[in-house]
């Protein structure tokens, strides 16, 4: 796959959107197995990822094909990190946050998500993050990430501290040259794929 960074308008976000279609189409065809073996590979690479990091951790659960699973979520948190895990506020505008303390612990949210049931740390709690794992269809080597489209994560991430991680969780193949992108993006620092592990990207925002 190849894209044209940059740029704004109505052109860049239908290029956005054909990505989106992609890459989800081909998030799909992964079978079963090969989904597992991946969220597996990513749970072990993430912990290794914390430890070196500490925390707070800011995780997330998986939806659908995403990669990952509720597995590396227990994982960080059986070892020890503090996990938050993001709420979605009732209006547009940065995520809230709330801690993971086990599966029994989760409840249904909106798009689909499980949120955290545990009190409510507010939109700051993130700043407190060592690592703050992103979801994403997507990332370029310089960093600009492709989410779903729904602004949630390009609002949070201005909130963490200058120097923490900023690490999307990919498929191997979902790391590419260069993707479509507007100002208002907020660049990642790495990618952690299945195959290849953690991968620094040339983040220059």
């Amino acid at each position: 796959m190849t894209g044209r960074a940059n740029g704004t308008g109505r052109a860049v976000r239908a290029e956005k959107a054909r990505w989106r279609a992609r890459l989800t189409a081909a998030r799909l065809a992964i079978p079963a197995t090969e989904r597992a073996r991946r969220a597996e590979a990513l749970a072990s690479s993430a912990v290794r990822l914390a430890a070196v990091t500490g925390g707070p951790v800011c995780a997330y659960l998986p939806v659908g094909s995403e990669p990952g699973s509720p597995g590396l979520v227990a994982a960080l948190h059986a070892a020890g990190h503090e996990v938050l895990l993001p709420v979605v506020p009732a209006d547009p505008g940065p995520l809230d946050w709330a801690r993971y303390t086990g599966p029994e612990g989760l409840a249904a949210g909106p798009l689909g998500l499980r949120e955290p049931t545990a009190e409510r740390l507010g939109v700051a709690a993130i700043a407190r993050a060592r690592l703050v794992l992103v979801p994403a269809l997507a990332a370029d080597r310089e960093g600009r990430r492709l989410g779903r489209g729904g602004g949630y994560y390009d609002r949070t991430l201005p909130l963490t501290a200058a120097e923490v991680p900023l690490v999307v969780l990919l498929n191997d193949d979902e790391l590419v040259d260069e993707l479509p992108a507007e100002p208002h993006d907020r660049r990642v620092t790495a990618a952690l794929l299945a195959d290849a592990g953690h991968i620094p990207l040339r983040n220059n925002s």
